[in-house]
């Protein structure tokens, strides 16, 4: 018992860096954690109180919790059993799938992270690169809507900026949670993105067992009343025209609905831009037949590099207007009351064509699209004054929507959308005449498309 043991120095210093490790597993991080979840908990109390909509609860749940509470619920653990019998695999196999999808789908929300950084971030990206306006159809019913209800922002998906800009205007708000596709699941993106709230979805997955695990998350994140934003239409426009909806994530929080539970209320946001900045992106995968999008890296950073030296030369211009409009908000409840189904019937269809209809309605009027508009119909090339003319006559027809979102008077904003359509080279300007290029008739559709059905 009292001999003397000898060891070599290496071995010594492995035992106490052991014992080190594990004390302060046992003593030291428990209470460290306790004391930053202390100082977390009170400052969300205080962000809560300048908040419309407080963050919930749901929210801020310990991640490793809220993946045990999703692959533990019934439809998820029957879900697993009969995967496992279509499959022929043991039912623990199937059950670390689901565990694999719960991992990959649920968030790990930081109110720090959200607040502290990406709101900051959002509002500098936005500011820097557009003039950025907010319009409201109903701004009073927006800000009456009942505090116990579940709201989703639905949105038309017009850029990758979408994401940015909608996330800066609703800070005051509250803090939203998005569902985000493939594409953001890289390290180190996948890390902030999961901090920020959103959600990881696969658009093409055929896996019901998958399928189960993601609705299942969207009843509960819907059930507890946290404020989401999605995208109806699924991905971004390849030609700027409306897309049909998709219906996915919406059956999912239609077919979880109780009407004796917590009310749901949809609010139509439409965006639009002057310019867009992967609008050749989108073009060339369209040209492709919708398959993927090649943006290099070398070519993203070459973009945001010249920005950068166009500012320090002092000839740096934004890139003209974004608009978010918000439009007439929608209660599931009053939608289910009118839109009653029958078994078998689906109720996502009706509501998903009912919110892109709210949403095309108030999408915003700005000087780029209006102008592309008329020189894409324009049989030859238009003065200016011909230009200003056609401007005033669309205003005019376009009505109480054009009024809530045109830029200015219409002179002015004729001049600044031929000015950004000259500048990217997709008009061409000869003797005070502007006329259409015919290796840029696509480009200039693109920015068309988005009002075309306004002014149809």
């Amino acid at each position: 018992m009292t001999s003397t043991v000898e060891l070599p120095v290496w071995l010594f210093g492995l035992i106490l860096l052991f014992a080190i490790v594990t004390a302060a597993s046992h003593l030291l991080f428990p209470s460290v954690r306790w004391f930053f979840r202390r100082r977390m908990e009170r400052a969300v109390a205080h962000l809560n109180e300048r908040l419309q909509r407080p963050i919930e609860p749901f929210k801020l749940a310990q991640r490793h919790d809220m993946i045990q509470r999703l692959i533990y619920q019934p439809d998820v653990t029957r879900a697993v059993a009969e995967h496992a019998r279509a499959k022929g695999i043991p039912d623990a196999v199937a059950f670390e799938e689901a565990k694999r999808y719960a991992r990959e789908i649920v968030p790990s929300f930081s109110a720090f992270m959200y607040f502290g950084v990406a709101i900051r971030l959002t509002r500098f990206f936005s500011r820097a690169l557009y003039h950025v306006r907010v319009g409201f159809v109903d701004e009073a019913a927006i800000d009456a809507l009942p505090q116990d209800a579940t709201v989703v922002y639905v949105m038309n998906h017009r850029s990758n900026m979408d994401y940015v800009l909608v996330t800066y205007l609703a800070a005051r708000r509250s803090a939203l949670t998005y569902a985000v596709g493939e594409w953001a699941r890289v390290w180190p993106l996948s890390r902030l993105i999961r901090a920020l709230g959103a959600y990881f979805i696969r658009r093409r997955s055929h896996s019901e067992l998958y399928r189960k695990v993601l609705a299942a998350y969207v009843r509960l994140a819907t059930e507890a009343g946290v404020t989401q934003a999605m995208f109806p239409e699924g991905r971004l426009s390849l030609d700027g025209a409306p897309q049909e909806p998709k219906r996915g994530l919406l059956k999912y929080i239609t077919d979880a609905y109780d009407p004796e539970a917590r009310d749901v209320v949809f609010v139509p946001v439409a965006l639009n831009y002057d310019r867009i900045l992967e609008d050749r992106i989108l073009l060339e995968a369209k040209a492709r037949g919708g398959k993927g999008f090649r943006a290099r890296i070398s070519v993203i950073l070459g973009f945001f590099l010249k920005q950068i030296w166009l500012r320090c030369l002092g000839k740096y211009r934004k890139f003209g207007t974004a608009e978010v409009r918000f439009g007439h908000p929608l209660s599931l409840a009053e939608f289910v009351k009118y839109h009653p189904t029958s078994a078998g019937e689906d109720l996502a269809e009706p509501l998903s064509l009912e919110l892109m209809g709210r949403i095309n309605a108030v999408v915003p009027v700005l000087s780029v699209p209006l102008v592309a508009a008329i020189l894409e119909d324009a049989a030859a090339p238009m003065t200016l004054e011909e230009i200003k003319a056609a401007y005033v006559a669309h205003m005019d027809h376009l009505g109480e929507t054009a009024q809530q979102a045109q830029d200015c008077v219409a002179g002015d904003a004729t001049e600044t959308g031929l000015r950004i359509l000259v500048g990217r080279r997709m008009i061409g300007e000869d003797d005070n005449r502007y006329f259409k290029k015919e290796n840029q008739r696509d480009e200039l559709a693109f920015y068309a498309n988005s009002i075309r059905h306004l002014l149809e």
